[in-house]
């Protein structure tokens, strides 16, 4: 199944990183929080990506360009340096469409842009790249599936960072509690979507307005309800959170460290698309 990742953002919330850094490839760990997406998706076998490019797309398909598989691997050189075989591997086997489109568009607009490179699936998936879970996504799928319904995304609790106040009817304070605690539901920003749901977007409109309200009255959206770990790199603090959670060995949504690693071929770099025809590129150790 293919997936669109929505890489456009400016990220105007974190700004320490954002004035030089698209939002995607802000580092979580030693990688860009957009890699880490990736690899969730991948480690479901899911690994066709297309990734619906705006502010600084160059720095995104330079990363993905000159990707180097070693530095993030354990490798075994021999015949001086010249040859590089990878005992684990990250992207070997993926594909990634870039597409520009547009620094202001928003997320509708990108998805439409990017109609072409999904037609030939029933089902796709699309997910921010700013966004980090560990729902079972087999299941996500397979619950779509089974209720016909055009459209699916993951529903999760607000961050406990933030506080409600509760009054009662006359205006007093009755208390406060973390958002996570009343029982509210926010966007993942992790979709299910069956082909149809183009019927349901009009020229400039944003995805989670408009086209949902359709969707909603068409009873044709399905929300996938998920307590479990999921968090949205928004502010510094939020990455400093990710960061911790990498470097203690903590990070929930790195579901593909879980199995025994595989052995990976020798090839280093990922398939792009480029002008209608695919290359390999080959790290510039080999």
């Amino acid at each position: 199944m293919k997936v669109v990742i929505f890489c456009g953002g400016k990220g105007l919330r974190l700004r320490e990183f954002s004035e030089n850094t698209p939002k995607p490839m802000v580092p979580v760990g030693s990688r860009p929080i957009v890699w880490h997406t990736m690899k969730y998706f991948a480690h479901y076998g899911h690994k066709d990506f297309i990734l619906a490019l705006g502010y600084k797309s160059e720095f995104i398909k330079d990363f993905f360009l000159n990707y180097s598989e070693a530095m993030s691997n354990d490798f075994v050189i021999t015949n001086g340096g010249r040859t590089v075989k990878l005992l684990s591997s990250d992207i070997d086997d993926w594909t990634i469409t870039f597409v520009d489109t547009g620094i202001e568009s928003n997320i509708g607009e990108r998805l439409v842009k990017v109609r072409e490179h999904v037609a030939s699936d029933e089902y796709f998936m699309c997910s921010y790249a700013d966004c980090l879970t560990d729902a079972p996504l087999d299941d996500m799928i397979d619950t779509l599936k089974r209720s016909t319904k055009t459209m699916s995304f993951v529903a999760v609790k607000p961050s406990s960072s933030f506080h409600a106040v509760q009054y009662d009817a006359a205006g007093e304070l009755i208390g406060i509690k973390p958002a996570d605690q009343l029982g509210l539901y926010i966007n993942g920003g992790y979709w299910i979507m069956r082909q149809d749901v183009f019927d349901y977007i009009r020229p400039g409109e944003e995805m989670v307005e408009e086209p949902m309200k359709r969707l909603i009255a068409a009873n044709q959206l399905a929300p996938y309800r998920y307590d479990g770990f999921w968090a949205c790199m928004d502010t510094f603090k939020e990455k400093m959170m990710l960061d911790d959670m990498v470097n203690s060995g903590k990070a929930k949504w790195q579901v593909w460290t879980r199995p025994a690693p595989r052995l990976a071929q020798s090839v280093i770099g990922p398939a792009v698309k480029t002008g209608g025809a695919t290359r390999d590129i080959n790290d510039s150790l080999q």
